[in-house]
């Protein structure tokens, strides 16, 4: 797999769980242990995206 392909599948990981975010503070008890893991993980795409970008 390039690399571009992994960073666009990593990209699309990033938005989806912007999105996961966004759903669970919609709800009427938002829980924040989802959020916070949801927010890990989408730091650690984040980091991933930027060090494939200079790699390349």
């Amino acid at each position: 797999m390039s690399i571009l392909i992994h960073i666009d599948r990593l990209r699309e990981k990033h938005s989806q769980l912007e999105d996961y975010i966004s759903l669970e503070y919609l709800r009427p008890l938002p829980n924040t242990q989802i959020i916070s893991n949801l927010k890990h993980r989408k730091l650690l795409i984040k980091d991933e995206i930027e060090r494939l970008a200079q790699a390349s």
